[in-house]
Parts: structure tokens; C-alpha cells; sequence
């Protein structure tokens, strides 16, 4: 379901921390703690997940997964991994969009550009790509882009097209 219609964030109250606080590039059980409180926080609230915003408040990641928003421009846009694990994932998907002819832009990206996103996306280990279908209560539609990317991320890694047909 989460692949048609998207899952549901809220961004949360704690921040990611800054790379000189923590080993932010590392899977530290330390840093999990903030992401797990937050995650739980959301769920609480009825939302599948947290967004997180880094120490100086731009947006960061969700609680497992990067983050990446379809701008106007027709170009991916996503969080410089400067606070947070660059994930293998991530780095997956920015090669295969690349491959396709998708331009990404690697940015401080301010949490009131999330109306601007035409689609929102996230990418992990557990998500793969998955689209996001709100944040805060900003409605986001699940679009081609994000689409495409799905079914070709599943090629990817040679999901079976029977499992990936319904998110077409």
C-alpha cells in the first residue's frame, strides 16, 4: 500500500547532530537513539515515519532512509550527506537516475521547499524507494518519476515484475 499512495512522515523534534558531535558517516547505536524516539514519536501520531532535520534545520532524512524531492525543475534534489549516513542505497539510486538522464542536485534543502516538490521519495536498505504521500499534512502525489524509479531500482536488484506491477 505504501507504494501506491506513499507513506506518511512528520518531521520531528530532535535534529540530527552535527558531524563534529557524533561519527555521523558511521551505523552508530548512538545515533539511532534520536531516530528511534523520533520514529516512535510519529508513529504515536498516527504518521509511518520521522522526518529528520539536521542541527541547522534543513531537512535531513527520514529515520532509516535518504530523501530525495522532484523539483519543478524537473531534476532530483537531496540532502548533501554532510550530518548522515550516505547510504548504499542512496548512492544506488543517484546512479541508476543519472543512467535514465535524471539531473541531481545535492543541496541544503529548507523544510518550506517541501510544497515546492512536485514527488518525494525515500531510499534504504528496508524502503528500497519509496514515495511519500505526506509530511506535516502537506499532501505529495506519487508520480512518474518516482515510478519509474521504483520499477527500475526493482530490475536492479531482480525483484520479480509480478511484485512490482501494482506500483506501476
Amino acid at each position: 500500500e505504501a507504494r501506491l499512495k506513499g507513506i506518511r512522515l512528520k518531521t520531528s523534534k530532535w535534529r540530527r547532530p552535527p558531524p563534529e558531535a557524533a561519527p555521523v558517516h558511521a551505523k552508530a547505536s548512538g545515533l539511532y537513539m534520536i531516530c528511534t524516539m523520533s520514529k516512535h514519536e510519529a508513529e504515536a501520531d498516527g504518521y509511518d515515519d520521522a522526518l529528520m532535520l539536521d542541527w541547522r534545520g534543513y531537512v535531513a532524512e527520514g529515520t532509516g532512509a535518504n530523501i530525495f524531492l522532484v523539483m519543478p525543475d524537473g531534476k532530483l534534489h537531496t540532502p548533501p550527506p554532510d550530518c548522515f549516513l550516505n547510504g548504499i542505497t542512496r548512492q544506488s539510486v543517484i546512479e541508476l537516475a543519472k543512467q535514465i538522464g535524471f539531473e541531481i542536485v545535492e543541496r541544503h534543502i529548507k523544510p518550506t521547499e517541501l510544497v515546492d516538490a512536485k514527488e518525494i521519495f525515500v531510499t534504504g536498505t528496508a524502503a528500497e524507494v519509496t514515495p511519500v504521500g505526506e509530511i506535516d499534512g502537506l499532501v505529495i502525489q506519487v508520480g512518474n518519476v518516482t515510478k519509474t524509479l521504483m520499477r527500475e531500482y526493482d530490475k536492479l536488484v531482480g525483484k520479480k515484475q509480478e511484485d512490482t506491477a501494482s506500483a506501476a
